[in-house]
C-alpha cells in the first residue's frame, strides 16, 4: 500500500502495521502523587516542592519480567515506556541531570530492566519522550508551566535560554537510541504552537529545533518509527483518547496512524479515579481502529509501588484471553473492501480472508452484503466451529409484503445463545 508521500522516510513500518496493538506505560514521580500525569501544572507545584516525590521514590514492587509477560499474555507486540515526561524526571541513568531514577531510592535503571524483559519477550521496544521540561532551568516559562503565575519566577524567564534546554534534549535522546540497543518507535510529546496567553505563547519546532532532533534519530537508529508531535507535519498519527470512524488520509492516501488510549480520563496512576472502561468497550475500540487501518495502543499507568491497578490487569486480562483465540483478525489484518453487516465490523487479511466482529448478537441471521458467490467456508474463529451459510438464486427468492432476500447477500445461520467470548468473530474463507 502507498502511503502519502511525508511519511515515506517512517523508517520500517511494515512490522508496526502488522502488530497493531501495543501497551504503554506512563510510570514516573506522579505516581507517587497517585493525582495522574499532569498534576506538576494542575496543581501548580514548583519543581522545588515537587521535589519531595523525587525524595521518596522506591517503586519496590516493580518487575519489569513480571509487566513484559502480562504485555505478552495480553496479546500486545510493541509496548511504549515515558522515559521522561513533562515533570523532566529520568527513568534511566542519564548522564546530562541529577534529576534521575537512580539517585532515587530506588536506584535501578528502570529503561534498561524494561528493554531487556520486554525484548526476551519477543516485544518491540518504543520510548515515550517528553520535549516539555518544567523542571530544566532553561525551559522557558509559559501559560502551561506549573510556575506560570509565579510573578518572581516568571521575571527570570530572560534568564533562560531555550537552545541549551534543546541541547540537553538531543543529548538525553542520543543516549536513549544508543545505550539500549535497536529502539523500534519513539513517541515525542508534545508540541502546542497555537496556544497563546497574551504574556506568552506555545512551543512548536522552532523551540525544540525538532528538524534538528528528528534527524538525529533517524541518524542514530536509522530503521526507527516516529510519532507526529514535533509539530512538523511528518510521523506516525497519533489520536489520543479519541476514536476515528474511518481510514486516516491525506494527500488523498492512507496514513500510517495509532490510536491512543487510556482505560481511564488519565494516563498515569490515579488512585481515585473511578471512570474505568470495560474490556469489552476496550475490546471493541481496537477492533473499530484495526477496522479502519490503525493501531491500538492501549495505556497502564502502575501505582507509586510499581504495580499495576487491579482493574488493569483484569482488563488485559480479559483482552488477552480473547486475543489468544481471536489475534488472527488483528495482526496482519485492516480495513476489509465491504461493507459490514449492522452492529458489526469487519477486518479484512490479505485478498481471501475476513472477520466478521459480532458487537450485538442477532437473532439467528446475518446477512453479508456482496459476498454472494465469493464465499468458500465459515467458521467461528475463537473454536473453528462450522457456520451453515446460504446463497440464493431468483427462483429461491421468498417475496411478500415483508420479506425480501438480496440474491447479492449470503446469509448466515447462528446459534441462538451467543459463544462465551467478549466479541464472537466469525472468520469467512473466500474462493
Amino acid at each position: 500500500m502507498a502511503y502519502a508521500n511525508w511519511q515515506e522516510n517512517l523508517g520500517n513500518p511494515a512490522w508496526f502495521l502488522h502488530d497493531r496493538f501495543g501497551l504503554f506505560m506512563h510510570f514516573g514521580l506522579y505516581s507517587l502523587a497517585a493525582r495522574h500525569e499532569w498534576l506538576m501544572t494542575t496543581e501548580q507545584i514548583s519543581p522545588e516542592d515537587y521535589k519531595r516525590y523525587f525524595e521518596h521514590f522506591n517503586p519496590e514492587l516493580m518487575d519489569m519480567k513480571k509487566m513484559a509477560r502480562t504485555a505478552k499474555d495480553a496479546g500486545t507486540k510493541y509496548a511504549v515506556l515515558t522515559t521522561k515526561h513533562h515533570e523532566g524526571f529520568a527513568l534511566w541513568d542519564t548522564k546530562q541531570s541529577d534529576y534521575k531514577i537512580t539517585n532515587t531510592p530506588f536506584k535501578r535503571d528502570l529503561v534498561k530492566e524494561y528493554v531487556q524483559a520486554f525484548r526476551n519477550e519477543g516485544i518491540k521496544i518504543g520510548f515515550y519522550h517528553s520535549v516539555i521540561d518544567w523542571h530544566h532551568p532553561d525551559f522557558v516559562i509559559d501559560g502551561l508551566h506549573p510556575q506560570r503565575d509565579d510573578k518572581e519566577a516568571r521575571s527570570k524567564n530572560a534568564q533562560r535560554d531555550m537552545s541549551r534546554y534543546t541541547d540537553y534534549l538531543k543529548k538525553q535522546v542520543t543516549e536513549l537510541l544508543t545505550e539500549y540497543g535497536k529502539i523500534d518507535y519513539l513517541w515525542f510529546d508534545f508540541s502546542y504552537p497555537h496556544r497563546d496567553w497574551g504574556w506568552s505563547k506555545g512551543k512548536g519546532h522552532q523551540d525544540w529545533d525538532s528538524e534538528a532532533l528528528f534527524d538525529l534519530a533517524v541518524e542514530l537508529q536509522p530503521e526507527i518509527l516516529i510519532n507526529d508531535r514535533l509539530d512538523l507535519n511528518k510521523g506516525v498519527i497519533t489520536p489520543e483518547q479519541y476514536q476515528p470512524d474511518a481510514p486516516l488520509e491525506k494527500e488523498g492516501l492512507p496514513v500510517i496512524w495509532e490510536a491512543c488510549h487510556a482505560m481511564k480520563p488519565t494516563w498515569g496512576y490515579d488512585r481515585d479515579s473511578n471512570e474505568w472502561r470495560s474490556s469489552d468497550v476496550l475490546l471493541k475500540m481496537l477492533i473499530d481502529t484495526v477496522s479502519n487501518n490503525g493501531n491500538f495502543l492501549l495505556n497502564v499507568g502502575p501505582n507509586g509501588k510499581g504495580e499495576l491497578d487491579r482493574r488493569e490487569s483484569d482488563r488485559l486480562a480479559d483482552i488477552g484471553e480473547w486475543m489468544r483465540l481471536n489475534g488472527k483478525s488483528i495482526y496482519g489484518a485492516g480495513q476489509s473492501s465491504y461493507l459490514a453487516p449492522k452492529d458489526c465490523r469487519y477486518t479484512q487479511v490479505g485478498q481471501n480472508r475476513i472477520y466478521l466482529h459480532i458487537y450485538s448478537w442477532p437473532l439467528r441471521h446475518i446477512h453479508l452484503k456482496g459476498l454472494a458467490g465469493k464465499v468458500d467456508y465459515v467458521q467461528f474463529l475463537h473454536d473453528h466451529s462450522e457456520i451453515y451459510f446460504r446463497e440464493f438464486d431468483p427462483e429461491e427468492v421468498i417475496t411478500s409484503t415483508e420479506t425480501i432476500i438480496d440474491i447479492e447477500n449470503v446469509l448466515l445461520e447462528l446459534p441462538v445463545e451467543k459463544p462465551d467470548v467478549l466479541v464472537p468473530v466469525v472468520e469467512i474463507f473466500l474462493k
